[in-house]
Order: C-alpha cells, then sequence, then structure tokens
C-alpha cells in the first residue's frame, strides 16, 4: 500500500512503532546518500544507547522492552527491637539503542556531516534530552555539519533563534562554517516533505536529500499499513481540522 499522505504520515508517530520506523528510516537515508558522496565520502550507521528504567520505558511507550515481574504485596517481617526485613523488587535499567549517521571522508575518515533523526528517547526524557543536547552542543562548537531530522508533533523542539512559530516538523541544516547561520526547514502535516541539501566540505556540491520520497518508498517497502490503526485517532493526537483531513486520506486509502 502506498502512503496515503502527501508528507509525513501522523500515524507512524505512535511512541511504539516509532523506534522501528527510526530505525529503518536512518538505514534508508543511509543507502540513499552513499551513492551521492561517494566516492570521496563514505556514510557510517553508528549506534548510542540510553539506560532507561521501567516506568520510563513506559512512558515512551516500549514498556515491552523490559521483562518485569508481576508486583507481589509488600510483605514485612519484624524481628525484635527495630530492625524490620521488607520484600522488595529492585528497578533493572534496560538499554534503548538507536542509530544515527555520519558522513566522513575516505582519505583520513575526517568527520564532516552527523545527521540525526530525534526519537522520543531524545526529545520527550529528561535525561535522554540532557545527553542529546550535550552531543548536540559538542558538535555544534566544532566544524563539523549538523542535519537534524524532527517528525515528531510531541514534546519541545530542539533549540534556536529567534525561535519560529509552531510547527509540526523541522529539519534544522548548520553548516560548520557558516555557525552561527543555519537554514531551518518547517513544514506542516498536510505538506510534502521538502528536499534537504546535505553540507559536505566546504565548496563541494552538496547531494540533494529527497527525505519524502525516501519515507514513503520505506512505507510501502516494510508495509507499515499493516501496523497502523487508521481507524483510530494518532498519537499525539491531531488538531481537530487536521484530524479530518487525515481521516479523509486514510479513509480513502482503504
Amino acid at each position: 500500500m502506498r502512503c496515503p499522505f502527501p508528507g509525513m504520515d501522523p500515524w507512524l508517530e505512535r511512541p511504539s512503532l516509532w523506534p522501528d520506523v527510526h530505525n529503518r528510516l536512518i538505514a534508508a537515508i543511509s543507502d540513499a546518500l552513499t551513492p551521492l558522496v561517494a566516492p570521496r565520502y563514505y556514510v557510517a550507521l553508528e549506534r548510542r544507547t540510553y539506560f532507561f528504567q521501567p516506568d520510563d520505558l513506559a512512558l515512551l511507550g516500549r514498556p515491552d522492552i523490559a521483562v518485569v515481574s508481576t508486583r507481589l504485596p509488600l510483605r514485612k517481617e519484624t524481628r525484635p527491637g527495630s530492625n524490620t526485613v521488607l520484600d522488595v523488587e529492585v528497578l533493572i535499567a534496560d538499554e534503548v539503542a538507536e542509530n544515527y549517521l555520519e558522513i566522513r571522508e575516505t582519505d583520513g575518515e575526517t568527520l564532516v556531516t552527523v545527521l540525526e533523526l530525534l526519537s522520543p528517547a531524545n526529545k520527550l526524557h529528561v535525561q535522554g534530552r540532557a545527553d542529546y543536547e550535550r552531543k548536540r552542543v559538542h558538535v555544534l562548537r566544532s566544524r563539523t555539519s549538523l542535519v537534524e531530522i524532527d517528525l515528531l508533533r510531541a514534546g519541545e523542539p530542539m533549540g534556536v533563534s529567534p525561535r519560529p512559530d509552531a510547527v509540526d516538523y523541522r529539519v534544522l541544516v548548520s553548516r560548520g562554517w557558516t555557525r552561527p547561520r543555519a537554514r531551518l526547514h518547517t513544514f506542516g502535516v498536510r505538506d510534502a516533505i521538502p528536499a534537504v541539501a546535505i553540507p559536505l566540505a566546504e565548496g563541494d556540491v552538496e547531494p540533494e536529500l529527497a527525505l519524502g520520497e525516501v519515507l514513503h518508498a520505506l512505507y510501502e517497502r516494510a508495509r507499515f499499513d499493516l501496523r497502523l490503526h487508521y481507524d483510530r485517532a494518532p498519537d499525539p493526537p491531531l488538531a481537530d481540522d487536521d484530524l479530518g483531513w487525515a481521516q479523509r486520506l486514510a479513509g480513502g486509502a482503504g
């Protein structure tokens, strides 16, 4: 089935589905970019790991990652004097791995561009966001370019100045040699996803990433339609006028 939307499908943002969308889309972007930047550059798929408690995983829509035992009633054994022995449960942190891309020169492997696709783990979770923002600052203080793709309506957008009007989605392109100036592509749920020029070394021709085409081809290839409940409201919810529009498109696609 083809994606029924001109741009981003808001049903793909469901927290329990997004980890699969995230990792597949990052890999698809890598496949699309590799022939455009070779042979001078190569695209590396890198991974970072977050450690979350079971309650954090449930907040992010991923409670099935950790195996959590059924809660037992608290038992207390009192011994003579003030000593007390309790039956308790320990909180076991579980890891969540996410992929991102690095574009490096094949001669010397110099890092030229980092490409990030934001997720609930680094946009919504307090500690995960703090960890991501530290890395973001490190990149922005260097000569490495940053491409930051935000296809999630939930959560506070990453900071830029001046702050733009509220929008659904963003793609930030920050070239290492033009900072602090950068280019922010903004678009709504009814819009096509814009193509984005990917910075390489200063002076090199920048290949164009057709992000919308990559996402829609992945939608068909991965058969995401089999996992989407178009008969239910998307999560996070849409504004009423956008919801009616989205439901008409989804219903028309069957």
